[in-house]
This record gives C-alpha cells, sequence and structure tokens, in this order.
C-alpha cells in the first residue's frame, strides 16, 4: 500500500521526482537494513529454492539413491578344515612321530615323514603348497580357514591332533591332502573315505557326498592324474585305520593326488600349475558339497 501512494504522488510532482520516490519503495519493499543495505538472510528461516530452480527431483531422489551392495561372497559365513599331511620337520624327529596314539580303532603311529619322488621332491611340501594354494582360493570367496601346520618345517601335530583340531573348529567340511607312494606302475589319485566307527558315525554319509563331488572335480578340473590304477574302485577307498577319518566328527575325506613313485604323475605332482589346479579342483568340490557355487 505504501509504494502505491508514492508512485501516485511522484505522478503529480514530475517524472524525476516519480522515478526517486519509485526507487525508495523498490528498497522499502525489499526491506532495508539500518545501514541503507539489504538485511542478511536468517538463519532461523532460510530461503527456500523456488520450483524448478534446483535439481530435478528424479536427479535428487537418485543422489539419495545408496550405491548396490556388492555381491556375497560364495563361501562367507563358512568354515573349511585343511591338513596338509605330515611335516617337513618329520624327517628329523624319529622318536616323536613314532610314538604311538589311539586313532579310534587301534594304535597307530603319531605320523610319519610321507613319501617323495625319485628325484627327492618331498610328498610333505606338495602336499603344503595345495593346502597354501587352497587356502587363498577359500579366503577369496569368503570362507574361515583352519589349517592343521601353517609352516613346511615343523614337525606333526600327530594324526589325532590333527584330527582334534578341525572338530573344535567346527568347520563345515575337512580335506586331508596327500600324494601316495604306490607301486611305480601305478598311477592316479585317490579318495579315501571314512568308515562309521563311532566319533564319525553322524559323518558318513556327508562325507561320502563330498567324496563323491570331490571325484567329479577332479575328473573335470584335473582330467591329465585319472582315477588310480592300483587301489580304490573308480578313485574311491573305504579305509578304517586313518584316525583323520576315524575320528572326525565333521564331513571330512583324505584324497591321494597321484603317485609320486609314478613317473609321470610325479611329473604333474612336482608342477606349480599342476597344484594350482588340484586347489582349484578340490575348492569347486567344496562349494558344490555346501551348495555355494
Amino acid at each position: 500500500m505504501t509504494g502505491r501512494r508514492n508512485v501516485a504522488r511522484g505522478r503529480r510532482a514530475g517524472p524525476r521526482l516519480a522515478a526517486a520516490i519509485a526507487v525508495a519503495a523498490v528498497i522499502s519493499a525489499c526491506g532495508a537494513g539500518a545501514g541503507g543495505s539489504p538485511a542478511p538472510p536468517s538463519d532461523e528461516h532460510p530461503a527456500t529454492t523456488p520450483p524448478g530452480s534446483g535439481p530435478s527431483s528424479a536427479g535428487a531422489a537418485a543422489a539419495a539413491t545408496p550405491p548396490p551392495a556388492a555381491p556375497a561372497l560364495p563361501l562367507a559365513g563358512k568354515a573349511v578344515g585343511i591338513d596338509p599331511g605330515h611335516n617337513g620337520g618329520n624327517f628329523n624327529a624319529a622318536t616323536f612321530i613314532g610314538h604311538l596314539i589311539w586313532n579310534g580303532r587301534e594304535m597307530e603311529a603319531c605320523d610319519t615323514t610321507g613319501t617323495t619322488t625319485d628325484g627327492g621332491y618331498t610328498e610333505t611340501q606338495f602336499n603344503f603348497n595345495v593346502a597354501s594354494y587352497l587356502r587363498a582360493d577359500l579366503r577369496r570367496d569368503g570362507a574361515r580357514v583352519v589349517m592343521t601346520r601353517t609352516t613346511d618345517d615343523g614337525v606333526g601335530p600327530c594324526v589325532d591332533r590333527r584330527a582334534e583340531i578341525l572338530n573344535d573348529a567346527h568347520v563345515n567340511v575337512a580335506i586331508d591332502i596327500h600324494a601316495d607312494g604306490g607301486p611305480p606302475g601305478g598311477r592316479g589319485f585317490t579318495i579315501l573315505e571314512p568308515v562309521s566307527d563311532g566319533p564319525n558315525d553322524a559323518v558318513i554319509g556327508s562325507s561320502q557326498r563330498f567324496g563323491d563331488d570331490l571325484r567329479q572335480a577332479f575328473l573335470t578340473g584335473v582330467p591329465a592324474m585319472p582315477e588310480s590304477t592300483y587301489v580304490g574302485d573308480q578313485g574311491i577307498m573305504p579305509r578304517d585305520d586313518l584316525a583323520g577319518l576315524n575320528l572326525t566328527r565333521v564331513p571330512k575325506v583324505l584324497v591321494e593326488c597321484g603317485n609320486m613313485r609314478n613317473a609321470t604323475d610325479a611329473g604333474l605332482l612336482v608342477s606349480a600349475g599342476f597344484q594350482q589346479r588340484v586347489a582349484r579342483a578340490i575348492e569347486a568340490a567344496i562349494k558344490r558339497f555346501l551348495n555355494a557355487g
């Protein structure tokens, strides 16, 4: 209302006065401060953005939407036990590894040295290498991994203690990794499965299923290594004389990945590439057994 009266008065006083009055009216309408400057905006009443002058509602919604979650790792929440057979220090610890332990059925030696190729490459080194590759693969897929030994220069532990370590860790599945010292003319892998013996009664069926998965994974993933030609039936053999299988309370098998005393098998077993393929095959079997891939 005040602005209108000033404008009307300006029309009677002449164009110059009218223009001055109009400018004053604009300043007054905007709210001048005490010094003639515009009053600062209030923090209590922030200015609103006029419709259409800010980002579009679609853009704002997109900015507020969190990025998609990363896909769950296939073995997240699973625990896997790995027992790399024997140990590098066993060769110099005959007294310790020779003492007897109870394996669930009878007495057997705490451990042995394992075998070697004709060229002197040790089974214990092969076992540990495959176990290390497998551990890395499993961890990459989210699994918690429990190893019965973490170096290849120690002694033991005894085979009954190895079973206890994996049982106490409550792993979902476990694998004993070995290579055989069979007749030089024989070739191939063998999967040893437990026989019902009291402590392992509840996991016989699941261990057999895991053995079947492992056999198929070897046939598919390690085609250069055939099923054993000298022991077992189509690569499978039940065993009741091994503490690791007799005392297990988790699904578990032992795999002889080939025959170190056979020249053809030995040439494969000493190869890092072959060891990595074996590790991948074992992981594939574990994932299939756990319905994780």
